[in-house]
């Protein structure tokens, strides 16, 4: 329990941190429960657009959802999407994009990378009906969440301990975690992703397991800023497959 505790503390900026004290060592286990995390930020996005969305056009009910989930989350993955972007944009080296992602200082591939992200990430209020886009924003946050968080199993942590922005290395999942994690994002795609849809949760695995290449040539593992890159990411893939199918 206390490690689903930590792992609300540490996804979100809400203060689950004064529902108990969490022992540092759980913090090594929060990927796991990440799905269970997007079962409140997912819903937190849908709900925020499905509210909007009766007084505002659903463009801007779309945005605000997205303003939403960002002060929920903390920016946590887009702070990470921005380092990637610098570190594989601007490194040459192993060495150089570790150190690159490290720094604080944005540049020039993160900027670039955060501002093609939200455009795309913004147009899905254009296409998609309201009804639909409330249950594939809650179905997109937990399944990604949950492809991702396998990066922890698939690749090893690219840097030592001592070097983490968040002085903490995640431990492999056990097979409980495996099957919490199976059914926290699983669930959602059953009971909400309509009818037609399906055909989009084939996107997230492909672009995951392009970029977990991608991770081990360039710096033999993943960091956390790469956890948060690759669920942004994959997320947006979800949303691309889904536009892609009602387009047609």
């Amino acid at each position: 329990m206390k490690r689903l505790l930590a792992a609300f503390i540490f996804f979100t900026r809400l203060p689950f941190w004064r529902i108990a004290a969490v022992p540092s060592e759980c913090f090594k286990h929060v990927v796991p429960y990440w799905p269970v995390v997007g079962w409140l930020t997912g819903g937190v996005l849908a709900g925020t657009l499905w509210l909007l969305a009766q007084i505002l056009p659903i463009q801007m009910a779309w945005i605000g959802a997205i303003l939403v989930r960002l002060l929920v989350t903390g920016c946590l993955h887009e702070d990470g999407l921005a380092d990637f972007c610098d570190g594989f944009g601007g490194g040459t080296t192993r060495e150089r994009t570790l150190a690159i992602m490290k720094d604080s200082h944005i540049g020039t591939y993160g900027v670039v990378g955060l501002i093609i992200y939200f455009l795309l990430w913004s147009q899905m209020g254009t296409v998609i009906p309201l009804a639909t886009l409330c249950a594939v924003a809650f179905c997109a946050d937990v399944y990604t969440k949950w492809c991702v968080s396998h990066l922890i199993n698939l690749l090893p942590y690219a840097r030592k301990e001592e070097e983490s922005k968040a002085k903490v290395t995640y431990s492999r999942m056990t097979g409980a975690e495996i099957l919490i994690g199976l059914l926290a994002g699983g669930i959602p795609l059953i009971l909400l992703l309509p009818a037609g849809l399906g055909w989009a949760c084939l996107c997230p695995p492909v672009v995951f397991l392009l970029l977990c290449g991608w991770m081990k040539r360039r710096i033999g593992g993943y960091t956390g800023d790469c956890c948060g890159a690759a669920f942004l990411l994959c997320e947006l893939s979800f949303y691309i497959g889904v536009m892609a199918l009602l387009w047609k």
